[in-house]
């Protein structure tokens, strides 16, 4: 039914998936039209993609007609909106790597195209035509009832879709792959990758209503092939973490050397010992400490007397006493105030009468 305008109810849908889809990624496909308007789910998208449903028609909301009037009001939109057309392969994730069909009968060609906005760059554009053409992953499913292998009649803990229809790691030729489960990125990509033969493993979250994956399926010598190099490369990463630290320890030494140095000039009636403590202390990396300031690092005479503020009123005084009993800490400050002097003085005397 068409409104004033001569735009219908569904067309307007359309158009609002569509421009949502163009907005986020710059191009716009079909199945972004039919998720868009809710005639399909996330995880309906997921079981088509994965071979586990002759077409997606099947789990489409609506019959075929329906869903090619939504692609027809989706030509429409994006010729007059001047798009780019190029057709995108769908192929199964499943073990026979069958074309994926949209609709149960008749040609869905259509549904195949799509639309990429004409400010995307040609670099762009060709990364876009590689992954869309590209075959997407095996998968195998870790089922949550009780399946039988349409094969042997078996069972197991991964089934993997072949023509529509379920079979077990053995009849699927996959029983030799063993189970690297999610957790480390870099040993799964190394695996994956020197694998001749993989898999990635899924899971049906029904809370969340989405597959989520549990990890892949790969050859025990690529993963021992990927294991050795992953191991190598932490060798070279503590190697390379030991130097940094190494390094920075020495900076933090001498960094605190010249802030003793500097207490001591300033305070040439400080222990030497104290002096070194007060560095430390304040100086430590990571402490967040007035020693660790950018006035600090350029040895700043006002930052320098801070932290030596700080070390009497918590050593000389009876600041932390204080606060333990419940006074408040401007209060205690300023009970402490002439304590603070009078060592401050003391430690300044040489300074003056030099």
């Amino acid at each position: 039914m068409r409104q004033a305008g001569g735009v219908s109810k569904l067309e307007r849908r359309i158009v609002e998936a569509a421009e949502a889809a163009l907005a986020q990624r710059r191009f716009v496909t079909a199945v972004d039209v039919l998720t868009g308007v809710r005639w399909l789910h996330a995880r309906h998208v997921d079981v088509w993609r994965q071979g586990r449903a002759a077409t997606l028609e099947e789990l489409c909301a609506v019959d075929g007609a329906r869903m090619a009037e939504a692609v027809t009001a989706l030509r429409r939109w994006a010729l007059a909106k001047g798009l780019t057309p190029g057709e995108s392969a769908y192929v199964s994730g499943g073990r026979d790597r069958q074309e994926l069909r949209f609709l149960s009968a008749g040609d869905d060609t259509a549904f195949r195209v799509h639309w990429v906005s004409p400010d995307m760059s040609e670099a762009r554009r060709r990364q876009l035509a590689e992954r869309q053409s590209k075959a997407p992953d095996l998968v195998a499913v870790e089922p949550q009832k009780a399946w039988e292998c349409a094969g042997c009649g078996g069972t197991g803990p991964y089934l993997i879709m072949e023509n529509a229809e379920p079979y077990c790691l053995t009849c699927a030729d996959m029983d030799h792959l063993v189970f690297l489960p999610a957790g480390d990125a870099a040993l799964s990509r190394r695996a994956k990758k020197e694998s001749g033969l993989a898999a990635v493993v899924v899971r049906f979250n029904s809370r969340r209503k989405r597959y989520e994956r549990l990890g892949v399926l790969v050859e025990e010598a690529a993963l021992a092939l990927a294991e050795e190099r992953c191991l190598a490369d932490e060798e070279v990463r503590l190697r390379r973490r030991e130097r940094d630290r190494e390094r920075r320890a020495g900076e933090d030494v001498e960094f605190q050397a010249r802030m003793a140095g500097e207490i001591a000039r300033l305070f040439p009636g400080c222990p030497p010992e104290r002096a070194k403590e007060i560095a430390r202390h304040a100086g430590q990396r990571g402490s967040g400490r007035v020693g660790r300031t950018a006035a600090a690092k350029v040895l700043d005479e006002n930052a320098i007397t801070l932290a030596v503020v700080a070390s009497v009123r918590h050593l000389d005084t009876d600041y932390d006493r204080l606060l333990m009993s419940g006074v408040p800490r401007t209060e205690a400050r300023e009970r402490i105030r002439t304590t603070i002097d009078l060592v401050l003085g003391r430690w300044r005397a040489e300074n003056v009468g030099a």
